[in-house]
């Protein structure tokens, strides 16, 4: 597979690049390294890389936690024996997997006897960077604008390609997100947290509704720096202020037609998340017990899961994501 730069409209900002590599280096609060073991034995020479992202960047503990990782790897058909899963993950990438791993959890960020629990999707570097900067849905590009690190790397040169591909993930989210906030002046603040409530609104998501604001003000460094670095590849959008505060460029015609974009990505996101959902159902073990787990640690409605819905969760699991969307757990 060849490494050579991302072809993309415009070179990305190498001090953007920049940020993205310091950033992916930056220390942990937790030992990845178990997990990271894991995979190496489950797909060997195949993985060119492994990101982690989400919550867990921001934990002291694993305790009550999933780690959130990406496996990247070469080729499909060198990683799965099975050609189901190879033509699951060509068709609706990445296909979505559940790791547990027994104590004795002494590690960083670990506790004595501790599980250690972690969802990862699995994903090809060449569909890794189609989802960053050319899919229409911001399911890739929404995710991997926001802080990532690299916990295994095949290569340096894999290294590097993957710091281009968050940088213009970085891009493309600010890109899509900048013209909905039309010729005021914002700061970076009001760039991510309306991005990132987009973002959120175009995938069935259990969060709460100031989920975009709350990641914002954990990340705020890192989000006046992502902007800054990107602002060289936002000509036209924005006009850089003094005291990280822009100027948004964008006329009223600009604004609906953004809106309208999101409002197309928030119907195709639906569908998508369904059929994800229904996938995880052959990919994901205990994807009923984990899914419960997790809306109700986010939106503390409880679901009752049943010997039944365990063993029928395509059959009975569309009347428990019904009620669901009634109560509002998913948005």
């Amino acid at each position: 597979m060849s490494h050579a730069a991302i072809s993309t409209p415009e070179a990305l900002p190498q001090g953007l690049v920049r940020e993205r590599a310091a950033q992916c280096s930056r220390k942990l609060t937790i030992d990845p390294a178990p997990f990271v073991a894991a995979l190496e034995e489950r797909y060997g020479a195949t993985i060119k890389a492994i990101l982690l992202y989400g919550s867990c960047l921001h934990t002291q503990s694993l305790k009550e936690s999933v780690v959130d990782l990406y496996v990247v790897v070469d080729d499909y058909g060198r990683a799965y024996k099975k050609r189901s899963l190879q033509l699951l993950n060509h068709l609706l990438p990445p296909n979505v997997f559940y790791l547990a791993l027994p104590g004795p959890g002494l590690g960083q960020g670990q506790e004595p006897g501790q599980s250690l629990r972690a969802k990862y999707g699995l994903i090809s570097l060449a569909d890794l960077e189609k989802g960053a900067t050319r899919w229409f849905h911001s399911y890739i590009w929404g995710r991997f604008a926001q802080p990532t690190r690299i916990v295994y790397a095949q290569d340096e040169t894999t290294r590097i390609r993957l710091h281009q591909i968050l940088a213009a993930a970085t891009v493309t989210f600010l890109k899509e997100s900048i013209p909905v906030l039309g010729n005021s002046i914002v700061d970076s603040e009001a760039i991510w947290t309306r991005g990132l409530a987009l973002s959120y609104a175009a995938e069935l998501r259990p969060e709460p509704a100031d989920r975009a604001r709350q990641l914002t003000h954990l990340n705020m460094g890192d989000c006046q720096r992502l902007v800054a670095g990107a602002a060289p590849a936002l000509a036209g959008l924005v006009e850089v202020l003094p005291h990280e505060r822009y100027r948004g460029l964008s006329d009223e015609r600009r604004c609906r037609r953004t809106l309208r974009r999101w409002r197309v990505r928030t119907w195709q996101g639906r569908l998508l998340s369904l059929m994800r959902l229904a996938k995880a159902a052959f990919t994901f073990a205990d994807c009923v017990d984990y899914a419960a787990w997790k809306i109700e640690r986010h939106t503390g409605v409880r679901i009752e899961v049943t010997p039944q819905l365990r063993r029928h969760p395509l059959l009975l699991g569309w009347r428990v994501l019904l009620r669901l969307l009634n109560k509002g757990a998913l948005h």
